[in-house]
């Protein structure tokens, strides 16, 4: 009411109880008011002392202090691991405030260090394996900024005239293509109209040829088979590929497409766990854990 009615702020979207104040409605309301900042900001440290400082704490063996998770093999469509009872795969990093939380996380033996590893841009290097875009593959062979890059080629401009909001928006194409995102969606992510969302990812697959050809090749592979399969030959079956409902055609569509890719970054990292663990058991020497993973 106060916002809305007091302040005179644009009302962004309705519910039945009233207006709207939910994160997405005051992100875009952020510049409107110096109160938007700070009312998020007081949501955020209100999420992350209920959740992970009062929910870690709740959850942590008292004769060992330490905090223990289940992880799920085969709960994700994607195959991605996921991360239960409590979810560790989601502790907060953004904030300032976030990044404390994750120093409670300590070695238990004296003089042991932790350490991260990860691929990077794993999904869009699949992405230019299976497509064999020569666009992205060039980006990667050459060490090129894949978002950066993928600006220049949508909007026709030179490395050095890549502004910022021109990469943001390449990024977000760049990722909505690995997670199947439609053009609604992409309009959402990025405050413009679902026409020029539309034209954008048309100016994408132009520049990009390879992936363009590679969304309608699997497409097409997975109405014929009714599933599509990740690098490792790892199956996803799809049935409503061929709904006569259009909505729920275009998401299968859509997930036909992105599955190969997530799917095979899973199969790629939960191979590579694999053999390091191998690895430690084999060098006697190296004492190490693999201990916890990353949303694969």
């Amino acid at each position: 009411m106060i916002l809305f009615e007091k302040l005179g702020l644009p009302i962004i979207k309705k519910k039945k109880t009233g207006y709207s104040t939910s994160a997405d409605v005051l992100e875009k309301l952020e510049d409107k008011h110096e109160i938007i900042r700070s009312i998020l900001h007081y949501r955020q440290i209100g999420k992350l002392q209920s959740t992970y400082v009062e929910g870690l704490m709740k959850v942590t063996r008292k004769d060992t202090h330490k905090v223990h998770t289940r992880f799920n093999q085969a709960l994700t469509q994607t195959g991605r691991l996921s991360s239960t009872d409590p979810n560790l795969q989601n502790i907060p990093i953004r904030l300032e405030e976030g990044r404390k939380i994750r120093q409670a996380f300590v070695p238990s033996k004296e003089g042991w260090l932790m350490f991260a590893a990860d691929y990077s841009q794993i999904e869009l290097r699949v992405l230019a394996h299976i497509s064999q875009d020569e666009n992205l593959i060039e980006a990667f062979t050459q060490d090129m900024d894949i978002h950066t890059k993928t600006a220049m080629d949508v909007f026709h401009v030179s490395e050095e005239e890549v502004t910022s909001s021109m990469r943001r928006q390449a990024k977000a194409v760049n990722f909505g293509i690995v997670y199947g995102i439609s053009d609604y969606g992409l309009s959402q992510n990025l405050g413009i109209t679902r026409k020029e969302a539309a034209a954008f990812i048309e100016r994408y697959l132009t520049s990009f040829k390879g992936v363009k050809t590679y969304m309608e090749e699997i497409v097409q592979e997975a109405k014929q088979k009714g599933y599509v399969t990740t690098l490792l030959k790892r199956r996803r079956y799809i049935p409503d590929i061929t709904s006569r409902n259009f909505n729920i055609k275009s998401f299968a569509e859509r997930t036909a497409m992105n599955t190969p890719i997530q799917g095979s970054a899973a199969d790629i990292i939960k191979k590579a766990m694999i053999d390091m663990a191998r690895k430690l058991k084999e060098e006697k020497k190296l004492q190490a854990n693999l201990f916890i993973t990353g949303a694969r």
